[in-house]
């Protein structure tokens, strides 16, 4: 048996640790033992790497994706565009189900017309 040499407890020859104050023993330093503490810290260090890389990719996504809103946005709205009525020819409003002159339904581009 040893004695720590932080504390003078009493220690086993094949502790790493003082079981009393948690000091590193020669063994444990020859072994590299690693504290507990250490594997913690050493996995938020991991996580905390990996996390910058996450929020690096959201913000060039994030980027991206208001870049392309703000494309769009410059174009011409799609509500300015017109439908024709089918029965009078008047121009509605892009998106009409009834024309607002005579009162006929406007088929949308996907549903063939006169099906009710």
């Amino acid at each position: 048996m040893a004695n720590c040499s932080n504390c003078g407890e009493k220690i086993a020859d094949d502790a790493n640790f003082c079981p009393k104050c948690g000091t590193k023993t020669t063994r444990g330093r020859t072994a590299n033992a690693v504290y507990p503490s250490d594997e913690i810290r050493e996995a938020f260090y991991t996580v905390g790497i990996e996390l910058e890389k996450a929020f690096n990719i959201a913000a060039r996504e994030t980027h991206a994706a208001i870049q392309k809103a703000k494309e769009n946005w410059k174009q011409k709205p799609a509500w300015s565009e017109t439908v024709a009525c089918t029965q009078c020819n008047t121009k509605n409003p892009n998106g009409s189900v009834f024309c607002n002159k005579c009162g006929t339904r406007i088929a949308p581009v996907d549903e063939p017309h006169g099906s009710v």
